[in-house]
């Protein structure tokens, strides 16, 4: 009988530590979701300047004359995106959205949506580098009466490809407005015209959306 009541014994204990360790992955997996879906309330800076369309840290600063550019993603992907629907000459800014960062998408500057695109990512074999790691992306082109037409494009990973856009063409949106969501790790990159903004923004640095100012208006 002693036997019998050491097994019983031991197997309630086993169903305890598992049962412990269920509740305990299941709060950290709540925890988790809090964390990637906070909102803070923002106050966004008046005035002629553009602001940061995503929290994270600025990866890259390339400055293009081409028509089009190629935007990586490190070792996870590329797009392609034309920059000469936006100016002759234009900066384009790179951010890298940890999934600890707020993932809330905001308007870098007032203006008018004139065109929404999307583009669903796509797969090839490994071998053909070139065009192996195609990321879904979402292209949102913003006129202002300043500067005339800026860039914003939603770079979804793999792991999870979820881009959500909440804004249209033909919409107005003001400076710091909520305009989308990008579902875990993902970037977001910019593409101003140069001729009309004198540049903030340095690589490295750690911005926030709708808060941080990458450039002014000339």
């Amino acid at each position: 009988m002693a036997k019998t009541f050491i097994n019983y014994g031991s197997l309630l204990l086993i169903m305890v530590w598992i049962a412990s360790f269920a509740a305990l992955i299941f709060l950290l997996f709540v925890a988790f979701l809090l964390n990637f879906y906070r909102d803070p309330k923002r106050e966004i800076p008046r005035g002629s300047n553009i602001v940061s369309p995503a929290d994270g840290r600025i990866i890259r600063i390339v400055r293009t004359n081409s028509n089009e550019v190629r935007i990586s993603k490190g070792l996870f992907g590329k797009i392609r995106t034309l920059t000469s629907d936006i100016a002759k000459d234009c900066y384009v800014i790179s951010i890298f959205m940890s999934p600890l960062d707020v993932h809330v998408n905001r308007a870098p500057i007032d203006g008018h949506v004139i065109s929404k695109k999307y583009s669903r990512g796509r797969f090839f074999m490994a071998f053909d580098l070139e065009r192996s790691l195609n990321n879904e992306k979402n292209e949102i082109v913003i006129e202002n009466g300043k500067i005339g037409k800026i860039k914003v494009i939603q770079i979804a990973g793999f792991l999870a490809r979820r881009i959500i856009c909440n804004v249209g063409k033909n919409e107005k949106v003001n400076k710091g407005q909520k305009i989308g969501r990008i579902v875990l790790g993902s970037q977001v990159t910019i593409v101003l015209p140069a001729k009309s903004v004198r540049l903030r923004a340095k690589e490295k640095l750690k911005v926030k959306a709708g808060t941080t100012i990458l450039a002014e208006v000339k």
